[in-house]
């Protein structure tokens, strides 16, 4: 297998990234071992615990009780494990907020990271144990009602509260934002390693935390390109995939809210689409514009966030058996990328119902292993100011070199087009080498030829015959974008993105046709009018 070649300003955008997330908990830490302010007589009472996890490890929490119920009340519980890298007082400002209408709260920094003993195991069984561990542990030392037992978190939270629900029949409903569904389809999409993510993930792992063996061994083949070792490590993603345990999770019944941003870098929508509309108990499913984590964040510091908001709501519905609505709305809630409303759908399927197909005529060349400029842009960083600024990564598309990327335009569209849901492209590829990587961008191209990022998704092949066609069908990571009357719809395919690692021998070519008996072409979801 061809090895792994990090351009240069990949490795410095993962270190920023990697020192701004770090950076962040550190600057909260000193408030973790700050004693509590006394408590007001109406406010929550906050305290900090050592927590017994599974195999003898102590973790670290804290806990929010209710003020001025009367002795002997139960109250519902909700546990949240922390992100990734992240200390214990992450959720403080919305478990607050919980507290003071009438939840249990207890918040505890997973194990490996922190203060907390153990190893990272990236959602492993012990893990999964110690989240059954914190809920013995509340119901023991708190007012929390056994059968009101909710859990939720972001990121690493999310990913371990689904894979608890699975586990522990007590859990009755669960806010999983911005987490996996499944771990291989999210770095490792199109057989296709997510460089920057995994290497980011890695990294704050290292920084705040004791990555275990069998982690560090994973990463040091991952990031390696070991193409002996992929079995193995398709095994251990598996593992720690809430999709490998839905059977577990449907029977189990938890009401299960799921949330996530449109252009997530570390786990992109489609995986968690796809599972959502496998469960079989109350769901709801919540996509809105933004990079990893960025939909919750501005909520974690105590500010309005539509995330929190119904984060709130489910659970109150779920918990405390309150009608307020949220079970009768549409389950589906879209906000496009490009406008400030959110939409309504039954079901996933729904969402791109109306199909635009552009064909993908002729025959196309591109040299590998030259950027042709074409770049889904920089992990947490290009899609977040697309979320905040309207600012998604752009190209100027007469001027892509044609040697080194192939490009299709649709005609100028004379009215909206509202682009929702995966794109799926299909095509036919002829490579000189018998591996290779592709990356597919659709965009927004304007008059004046300035392109805007849809989406994209990145393709690796092995063990073909150099100079024999094979077809090719990979589907573009969902999205919600309103392409502007008088605009067109381009496809760029190019061979280099330093979000991902490439596996293209020097001297490789690739050729993208369109066989009359099989027509490449790129279908398009529209929403119905």
């Amino acid at each position: 297998m061809v090895r792994p070649k990090p351009a240069l300003r990949t490795t410095a955008s993962i270190t920023t990234a990697a020192v701004l997330l770090t950076g962040a908990a550190l600057g909260a830490a000193p408030a973790a071992a700050a004693a509590p302010a006394p408590a007001s007589a109406s406010a929550p009472a906050l305290t900090f615990h050592d927590i017994p996890g599974s195999g003898g490890i102590t973790l670290k929490g804290n806990v929010f009780r209710p003020s001025g119920s009367p002795a002997g009340a139960k109250h519902p519980l909700i546990v949240f494990p922390t992100s990734w890298a992240m200390p214990q007082i992450e959720y403080l400002a919305q478990a607050q907020k919980l507290a003071d209408s009438g939840y249990v709260v207890v918040s505890y920094t997973s194990r490996g990271f922190w203060l907390s003993g153990g190893k990272i195991e990236v959602a492993g069984p012990p893990d999964i144990a110690d989240a059954s561990a914190v809920i013995d542990w509340a119901l023991a030392n708190t007012s929390a009602d056994p059968e009101r037992i909710g859990m939720g978190g972001v990121s690493y939270g999310a990913g371990i509260s689904l894979l608890a629900a699975g586990h522990d029949p007590r859990i009755k409903a669960v806010a999983a934002l911005s987490g996996w569904a499944d771990l291989i389809e999210s770095i490792y999409s199109g057989r296709t390693q997510h460089l920057q993510a995994a290497a980011l993930l890695g990294g704050a792992g290292v920084l705040t935390g004791r990555p275990s063996d069998e982690l560090s061994q994973t990463l040091r083949d991952f990031l390696g390109s070991k193409l002996d070792k992929e079995p193995e490590m398709i095994a251990w993603g598996a593992k720690r995939s809430p999709a490998t345990h839905l059977d577990k999770i449907n029977a189990n019944g938890a009401a299960v809210l799921m949330g996530n941003a449109w252009g997530d870098t570390i786990f992109p929508p489609n995986q968690y689409a796809s599972f959502y509309e496998k469960l079989t108990g109350p769901k709801r499913l919540e996509f809105r514009p933004g990079d990893h984590a960025t939909a919750e964040l501005t909520g974690l510091f105590g500010l309005p966030n539509d995330t929190w908001t119904n984060t709130r709501r489910w659970f109150d519905r779920y918990l405390k058996g309150e009608r307020n609505g949220i079970d009768t709305e549409l389950p589906v809630q879209l906000k496009s990328r490009t406008d400030k409303g959110y939409e309504g759908y039954a079901d996933w399927k729904s969402v791109g119902a109306a199909k635009n197909r552009i064909a993908l005529g002729g025959t196309k060349k591109v040299w590998a292993n030259v950027d042709s400029g074409a770049n889904g842009g920089i992990t947490l960083l290009s899609n977040a100011l697309d979320q905040f600024l309207k600012l998604p990564p752009t190209v100027s598309v007469p001027l892509l070199p044609r040697t080194f990327a192939s490009v299709w335009q649709s005609e100028r569209y004379g009215s909206v087009q509202r682009v929702r849901g995966t794109a799926e492209l299909h095509t036919t590829v002829t490579s000189t080498k018998s591996s290779g990587t592709f990356v597919a961008y659709l965009y927004d191209v304007g008059p004046l030829g300035i392109g805007k990022l849809v989406s994209n998704a990145p393709y690796t092949f092995h063990g073909q015959t150099p100079g024999r066609p094979f077809a090719v069908d990979l589907e573009l990571f969902s999205t919600a974008y309103d392409v502007p009357a008088g605009h067109r719809l381009a496809l760029v395919i190019d061979t280099v993105d330093p979000l991902y690692i490439e596996h293209n021998p020097a001297g490789a070519q690739l050729t993208f046709s369109s066989p009359a008996s099989d027509p490449s072409h790129l279908s398009v979801p529209l929403r119905e009018k």
